[in-house]
């Protein structure tokens, strides 16, 4: 049967946060028909072993493994690439979004028209050091005023969307980090709903602001571009 929902989950050295997220997310999923793909991106530490043992008892979860490590955008894209359902879900795996947000963002999704091809979550009273949240604050601010998408925590990892938009969408290295610029680029609208935030229990952010600032020039760069390029027809009519 094919799911109502896929959730996507990318995942890199995070084997001792993957079986307390994945009973939290079926906890907060229960009663809906679902299914779970863990993206795994090119880890070295036992994350594939923990998602292949867990497998055994849940037939809704399923694992794709990268053959190198690629990113968090590739592993985003290659689950919903792979996805079943018409409406997917994102969650990141280092435990720091909360699964029982999941149904709000969802339900929310379901409820719009079908002009809304996204709704994302925004973090509140977030649980990260000083310097990352100022980091992520100026940069934020930068990227909001020049593209003028209207968000304000573009790293929130709590995402639900039409799998239908999304394929849709321009696919470059970072680009999971402007996704309300790329939907709203293709004409569709995007709103935020308010997310909890938890302290990182586990392992060891993968980010910093200083590579995220390096690399955030040129995708921001090369958004801009597209969004001034992006041209499309207000109406389609078959004679």
């Amino acid at each position: 049967m094919i799911p109502e929902i896929s959730l996507v989950v990318p995942v890199m050295n995070e084997a001792d946060n993957v079986e307390p997220l994945v009973e939290e997310i079926a906890r907060a999923l229960d009663g809906r028909s679902f299914e779970v793909l863990y993206v795994d991106d090119g880890s070295t530490d036992d994350t594939v072993s923990v998602l292949a043992a867990l497998q055994k008892t849940r037939p809704w979860l399923r694992v794709l493994r990268h053959a190198e490590n690629c990113g968090q955008s590739a592993s985003i894209r290659t689950g919903i690439d792979a996805a079943r359902a018409q409406i997917v879900a994102t969650i990141d795996g280092d435990g720091q979004n909360d699964p029982a947000d999941l149904p709000r963002l969802i339900d929310h999704l379901a409820a719009t028209a079908p002009t809304v091809g996204m709704v994302s979550g925004k973090r509140m009273k977030r649980q990260d050091t000083y310097m990352k949240r100022l980091g992520s604050r100026f940069a934020n601010g930068v990227r909001s005023r020049l593209l003028n998408d209207g968000t304000t925590d573009t790293g929130c990892g709590l995402k639900a969307f039409r799998r239908s938009a999304f394929i849709r969408l321009p696919y470059f290295d970072h680009m999971h980090r402007f996704l309300p610029a790329l939907m709203q680029r293709d004409g569709y609208q995007v709103e935020f709903v308010d997310v909890n935030h938890r302290p990182r229990l586990h392992g060891a952010s993968h980010y910093g602001n200083l590579d995220r600032l390096l690399v955030g020039i040129t995708d921001l760069a090369g958004v801009m571009w597209l969004r001034r390029r992006g041209r499309r027809p207000s109406a389609v009519f078959e004679d």
